[in-house]
């Protein structure tokens, strides 16, 4: 393994990833569907919004950028949108999403899904071009996000994917070779920070969500080997790539519209995960009690950092600076307190739509996490 912490691990006010999109560019987006703006222009209006993204994270002293993953639909487009040998198609087990006790409409966390019809291949190189422009634009450090192709069998469907694909594991396999190629290709143009966004792991971690993507006769320890497997053959790709780089995994709930998907401590993956997973910074979700205690921390190795997720990107109400420093100090137990560092939960924009906030109330929370972080780590 790598010598855990990186040149970077002095970075202690970090965000996920995606930004709120300002509205002209969701316009843009809509007028691109129907054929009245070309990829050119769309492109020009991207960059302006990206540019617009950069400003707002320099404005709040954000330690490493992304360009708010703007180009993109969600967070999934390393698999929904980059990937070919896929055809639309509804999800198979249609996702119930949670907000403060409700169920908000499902037209308001309805999301694209695909599913694999034929071998994959790479259809676009989307996190390429926003290396490129971050590499041009970013003011300091920049980071590329990509979902990780463990999550890669939810394209699995019997009656599409069984003459490409007998199992779902033979897809996931062929993903994750893809996606080595992509992080080889990045490391190779120059970034030098990757993360990967790992939510498999919540199959083990939540027993009714497990249930709910039909998976209630696979056991949990299955699941988890198998997702460690592949993220590790991802994480292995980029240090063999490059001595030099630094590599994160996000862990969250769900996010969409300020609603999320599933609950459960990280007890049920941290010895395996914390303890042999070979990257540089763990994020993790933990604003409520969803999340479970801090205990699980006492796996991570030594010198890795981690990213505590103590302020929430799903709601404009501002965290008490004292009930932060709190919960850092109680993480401290866990972790020693100069390999902390603090975050949102998760990205404001996991689907294009965003989270029920402004982007003044986005650029607050970051100066929150900003500002706390310099009182606690200087």
């Amino acid at each position: 393994m790598a010598a855990p912490g990186s040149r970077h691990a002095s970075v202690h006010a970090e965000h996920v990833g995606s930004l709120l999109r300002p509205a002209y560019l969701l316009d843009a987006r809509a007028r691109h569907r129907a054929g009245e703006l070309s990829d050119e222009e769309l492109r020009e209006v991207e960059d302006r919004a990206a540019l617009d993204a950069i400003a707002v994270q320099r404005s709040a002293g954000i330690g490493v950028y992304t360009d708010g993953e703007v180009r993109r639909e969600t967070w999934m487009a390393g698999i929904m949108e980059s990937v070919g040998g896929t055809v639309s198609a509804p999800s198979q087990y249609p996702p119930t999403w949670h907000r403060a006790g409700s169920t908000p409409p499902p037209e308001e966390t309805s999301l694209s899904y695909a599913a694999v019809n034929g071998k994959v291949y790479r259809k676009n190189a989307r996190t390429s071009v926003e290396a490129a422009f971050m590499a041009e634009h970013s003011p300091g450090p920049y980071k590329i996000t990509m979902i990780s192709s463990s999550m890669g069998a939810q394209l699995w469907r019997p009656g599409l994917s069984a003459a490409a694909y007998p199992t779902p594991a033979d897809l996931v396999a062929d993903l994750v070779r893809l996606q080595i190629e992509e992080i080889t290709d990045l490391v190779n143009q120059g970034a030098r920070w990757l993360q990967l966004d790992s939510l498999a792991y919540l199959l083990v971690l939540d027993d009714d969500y497990r249930g709910s993507r039909g998976m209630d006769d696979v056991p949990p320890s299955v699941i988890l080997e198998s997702t460690l497997a592949a993220d590790r053959a991802m994480i292995a790709a980029a240090r063999a790539a490059s001595r030099d780089i630094t590599i994160g995994m996000h862990i969250c709930r769900g996010n969409n519209r300020s609603a999320w998907l599933s609950a459960g401590s990280y007890e049920p993956v941290a010895e395996r995960l914390f303890g042999t997973m070979d990257v540089d910074r763990f994020l993790l979700e933990y604003d409520t009690e969803r999340a479970g205690g801090f205990e699980p921390l006492r796996f991570v190795r030594p010198g890795v950092t981690v990213v505590l997720g103590l302020v929430s990107s799903k709601t404009p109400v501002l965290e008490s600076q004292d009930d932060l420093r709190r919960r850092i100090d109680e993480a401290a137990r866990y972790v020693p307190a100069e390999n902390l560092a603090l975050s949102p939960q998760c990205g404001f924009a996991s689907t294009e739509r965003g989270n029920l906030l402004t982007v003044d109330e986005e650029r607050r929370k970051l100066e929150l996490v900003t500002r706390t972080a310099q009182q606690v780590w200087g």
